[in-house]
C-alpha cells in the first residue's frame, strides 16, 4: 500500500550501551500516509513512521493522519523511561489513533528491546497492550470515537503554526 523510509535514525550512549544508526542506515526524506477503507464504508488517513521517529512530533502533526503506525524496536533503557508517554502523547496531540508493534525481549546480539505493543485512544486511552513475547493484540478503531474526540476538543483545527 505505501513504502516509508525511516526518516530519524537513532543515536543514543550512555556510557553502556551505544547506538548509531546512521553507521549502517541513509535517513528517508518523506512523510508518508495512504487511505484505507474499513468493511464498515469509512476511510481512515494511515500515516508511517518507524521507532525513533516516535520523538518528533512534527512528523505526526504533517501525516494528518486518523490513525498513527509505529512499529518499533525501542531499547529496554529508552522505553522503559519514554515508550508508553510517547505513545499517548501522539494519539492525544494528533487525536489519532496510535498503532505501535514492539519487539521485546533479548535478542541474538544481546541486545535488549522494550517490547510493550499497545493500542492507543485518540483521547490517549490504551486500548490493549502486550509486554513481550509474540502475540497478537486487537482493539476496534472506530470512525464515530476519531470524530467525537475531534469535535470535543477541535485543537487540530486550532494550530496557529
Amino acid at each position: 500500500m505505501a513504502r516509508y523510509d525511516k526518516i530519524h535514525l537513532f543515536r543514543f550512549d550512555n556510557g553502556r550501551e551505544s547506538y548509531d544508526e546512521s553507521r549502517v542506515l541513509e535517513p528517508g526524506t518523506q512523510a508518508v500516509t495512504f487511505d484505507l477503507a474499513s468493511m464498515d464504508g469509512s476511510t481512515y488517513r494511515i500515516g508511517l513512521s518507524i521507532c525513533y521517529d516516535l520523538r518528533f512530533p512534527e512528523l505526526y502533526r504533517k501525516l494528518g493522519a486518523d490513525v498513527l503506525l509505529v512499529p518499533s524496536a525501542f531499547t529496554f533503557t529508552t522505553g522503559q523511561a519514554h515508550w508508553e508517554v510517547l505513545l499517548r502523547s501522539r494519539a492525544i496531540e494528533n487525536l489519532a489513533y496510535v498503532v505501535a508493534s514492539a519487539q521485546g525481549g533479548v535478542h541474538e546480539n544481546t541486545r535488549r528491546t522494550w517490547g510493550h505493543s499497545m493500542i492507543v485512544d485518540p483521547w490517549g486511552q490504551i486500548l490493549a497492550q502486550h509486554d513481550e513475547g509474540p502475540a497478537v493484540i486487537m482493539a476496534e478503531v472506530l470512525k464515530e470515537t476519531l470524530q467525537a474526540a475531534r469535535a470535543r476538543l477541535p485543537a487540530l483545527s486550532h494550530a496557529v503554526l
